[in-house]
């Protein structure tokens, strides 16, 4: 089972160590972590973080996310930047925009009402997990995260967004069907950061409902549904038939770097 840090200075930490693949085999635990943003962690007086020993960041978010609230990458760590939605077009409320403008998306409740009721929030987030396979700069970010678990001296590795739940929970999903999980087991890790989202986020929540937003526009936004993942998934197995072929053809990533991470992180 993976393990779920209590570490407050965090988002959403969790360690994909322990996570049953095919063969009677599982993640090697302390070397692939997920997060949310790192722009509130200090190493120096959080020994918690410092006993982590994490030698690579890879940070998903936007130039925007990361110039308005910069990871805080622990000592001695390297950064990766491989941003999903370089190049998305800013507007008041548009699919590639969602994962990465939470909190100003449910900044208003008249705007989301107009713009994310009636189930446009879900049709949003599910055309946004279409783009996490279809489009160039989230085939690039993805290349560039796989291609950092390839290397020999990648040491534990954290990759992140800001909530850590669509981006990054995209990723951990192609890691894991990668290494072997089954799509039930892969499912089963992107639902259940769910709680610790909502725990995160829930002054946004307040905020928004107390002015009157609809509570079920911050829930499409803020949870990670079976639909959102399932989109995804069906976005890749149409264009690609499986998760092998999507490594090697849509992010790049070739046959010997795959095998060179299945061995590491197979125990």
């Amino acid at each position: 089972m993976p393990h779920q840090f209590d570490i407050s200075t965090i988002v959403n930490l969790r360690d994909l160590g322990g996570i049953a693949l095919a063969g009677n085999s599982a993640v090697r635990p302390g070397l692939l972590l997920r997060s949310g943003q790192l722009d509130r962690i200090d190493p120096m007086t959080d020994p918690a973080v410092a006993a982590l020993g994490i030698h690579t960041v890879v940070d998903l978010r936007t130039e925007h996310e990361r110039r308005e609230r910069p990871d805080r990458v622990p000592d001695g760590a390297r950064l990766i930047v491989a941003d999903v939605l370089a190049g998305a077009v800013p507007a008041a409320v548009q699919g590639d925009q969602v994962p990465a403008r939470i909190e100003s998306v449910l900044g208003s409740p008249a705007l989301a009402e107009e713009h994310l009721g009636g189930g446009k929030a879900e049709k949003l987030l599910c055309d946004s997990y279409r783009a996490f396979v279809s489009s160039q700069p989230a085939c690039d970010a993805y290349r560039l995260l796989l291609s950092a678990l390839a290397e020999p001296d990648c040491g534990p590795l954290l990759f992140h967004c800001t909530a850590g739940k669509d981006r990054t929970g995209w990723a951990a999903t192609v890691i894991l069907l990668l290494l072997g999980a089954d799509e039930a087991t892969a499912e089963r890790e992107y639902l259940d950061v769910n709680p610790a989202v909502r725990a995160a986020f829930a002054p946004v929540i307040e905020r928004f409902t107390s002015a009157g937003g609809d509570p079920r526009i911050a829930d499409a936004i803020l949870g990670v549904r079976p639909a959102y993942l399932a989109a995804a998934l069906e976005e890749m197995d149409r264009t690609y038939g499986d998760v092998e072929t999507y490594v090697r053809d849509g992010l790049g990533v070739p046959d010997d770097a795959v095998d060179r991470i299945r061995a590491r992180y197979v125990a």
